[in-house]
């Protein structure tokens, strides 16, 4: 199940949730799809020059450029 899939279910059916529940939901979901890119990473891009520890790295410092520094 995707990070996307999981939040869609958890406010489906016109649920009413505060701001905060929302916000609490949205964190999971961004954590979801942390570890989900990273399966992805380690799967696909780990046979290269560089070693599992440059790629996280690089993915960490990517992740929270992208989803750390945003509001939604």
């Amino acid at each position: 199940m995707t990070a996307v899939e999981w939040i869609a279910g958890e406010i489906k059916g016109g649920k009413l949730i505060t701001n905060q529940k929302f916000e609490e939901l949205l964190q999971k979901a961004k954590e979801m799809e942390k570890q989900q890119m990273w399966e992805y990473i380690k799967t696909n891009y780990v046979n290269g020059e560089n070693s599992l520890s440059f790629h996280k790295k690089e993915f960490e410092k990517y992740y929270n450029e992208t989803f750390k520094n945003t509001k939604e």
